[in-house]
Order: structure tokens, then C-alpha cells, then sequence
């Protein structure tokens, strides 16, 4: 069977996640400590998730490649990545800046981390964006910055991103969006919250096709 070493807050992992669902793969799911090196490094060569060990051998942790390897029936329309995929990229670069520095000193304290695992991801994202504290003080800045581009966003939805069905960009786009739903004090617009409901039915983000560890 096939095995994906992933976290739980990342949207990178979230997006596989989320392909593998809407595919209909079985396979273990290992939540890897957010302070694990070893694993990573040994079997990829660096501490980046997630990677997914292929049913019949391999390793990758590029996330698009699990995805269209996967996807042999092209269900997600991969095709469109050669078109989309620098706008998006764009696009969900700017939205993970704003949403990371409100939602990691949520995600810190969500059962994925405990406390050895919580000190090496503080201690790593702190030196990027400054004390977890600070975020939380700071959170309006961050939400006035992300609301141009959620209005941006809600533009290109017609109903799914650039097209009438769900595709691979979603799968990108909502993989990001996903992580506000932890902010306490953030509320998505009618629109995007309608948008994000049927991509999360179609993708079933739950356990029922996985097996081992914490999914």
C-alpha cells in the first residue's frame, strides 16, 4: 500500500491529501513530528513534507508530481497546470503569507504538535516572521492585507477557480484557504465559503480511506 509522510497544517500535505480523496487512493497515512528530521532526510535527502511512497516503489516529495502520477486518469484535469499554474502560484503565494502569520500560533496548539514538536516549529517560523506573539497583536494588519486578496480570489471563481468543475487548481487554491478556518475570529464571505463546502464533499478529507497513523 502506499504511504504519505505528511503534516496536518500544511497545505502542500492538505492538497495531496485532498487529491487522494477525490481519487478514491487508499493508503497509510503517517503524521509525521514537526521535529523529525531523520525520517524525512532519509528518505527524500531533506526535511520537506510531504512524501509519498508509491505502491510500487519510490519516493517523491513534490507535491503536483504525487498528484499527476497519481491521477491516471487525468479525474483532475492536470493539463491545466500548464496554463494556470504561475497566476496561481502568484496567487497562493500572496494569500500564504497573510494566512500563516494568523494561523500558526493557532496551528501550534492544534493535537499534531506536542510540546517538543510545538518548540522546534515556534522556534523555526519565529525566525521568518517574528514571535508568535507579535502575530497575534499584529492579526488586523494581516487581515486588512488579506481582504484585497479574497476579493481577487472570488473573482476568478466561476463557480470553481478559471472553470465550471472542480480541478487540480482547487485543489491548489483551497489547500491554502483551508488553514482559516482555525482563526477564531475570521469568517469567509458567502461566496467562497459556498466554494469551498463542495470542494471539501468531493475531496473528503476524512479517514475513511486511510489506515495507520493520525490522518
Amino acid at each position: 500500500m502506499a504511504i504519505l509522510y505528511h503534516y496536518v497544517h500544511c497545505p502542500y500535505c492538505i492538497r495531496v491529501r485532498m487529491a487522494l480523496g477525490h481519487l478514491e487512493v487508499d493508503y497509510q497515512s503517517v503524521v509525521v513530528p514537526y521535529h523529525d528530521e531523520d525520517l524525512p532526510n532519509k528518505l527524500c535527502g531533506k526535511k520537506m513534507l510531504p512524501i509519498f511512497e508509491f505502491p510500487g516503489g519510490g519516493h517523491s516529495n513534490e507535491s503536483l508530481l504525487i498528484i499527476e502520477r497519481m491521477d491516471e486518469k487525468d479525474r483532475l484535469n492536470c493539463d491545466l497546470l500548464e496554463s494556470h499554474k504561475s497566476s496561481l502560484d502568484h496567487l497562493t503565494d500572496r494569500l500564504g503569507a497573510q494566512i500563516h502569520s494568523l494561523c500558526m500560533p493557532y496551528w501550534a496548539y492544534t493535537p499534531e504538535f506536542n510540546p517538543q514538536s510545538r518548540h522546534y516549529f515556534q522556534q523555526k517560523k519565529e525566525v521568518k516572521r517574528g514571535p508568535f506573539n507579535k502575530l497575534i497583536q499584529n492579526k488586523q494588519q494581516y487581515l486588512d492585507a488579506l481582504a484585497p486578496l479574497l476579493e481577487e480570489t472570488e473573482k476568478l471563481l466561476t463557480p470553481y477557480y478559471a472553470g465550471e468543475s472542480l480541478s487540480i487548481l482547487d485543489i491548489m487554491l483551497a489547500s491554502h484557504l483551508w488553514g482559516l478556518y482555525i482563526f477564531p475570529e475570521f469568517q469567509f464571505s458567502d461566496k467562497l465559503h459556498s466554494y469551498l463546502q463542495p470542494v471539501k464533499k468531493n475531496v473528503t478529507l476524512n479517514t475513511t480511506r486511510i489506515s495507520g497513523a493520525r490522518a
